[in-house]
């Protein structure tokens, strides 16, 4: 009696693990979807800036030789 006692703990304890384990797949994979989608978004938003044709840095704007001009 004591061991269909202990094969049933272990039959509720394996579906439980198999569930969980399902659970646990099902999530990380939106996750990662969900980080990819998030990447990708983030950065075509900078696909194609430094082509040269808009640089992101202008040296003459950011000139420090203008700070010790007095008026």
């Amino acid at each position: 009696m004591a061991e269909n006692d202990i094969n049933e703990v272990r039959k509720q304890a394996l579906e439980q693990a198999e569930a969980g384990f399902e659970g646990f797949v099902k999530w990380t994979k939106y996750g990662v979807y969900a980080s990819l989608a998030f990447l990708l978004a983030v950065g075509s938003c900078n696909f194609g800036v430094e082509d040269g044709q808009y640089p992101a840095y202008n040296g003459q704007q950011y000139s420090p030789g203008n700070l010790n001009i007095k008026d």
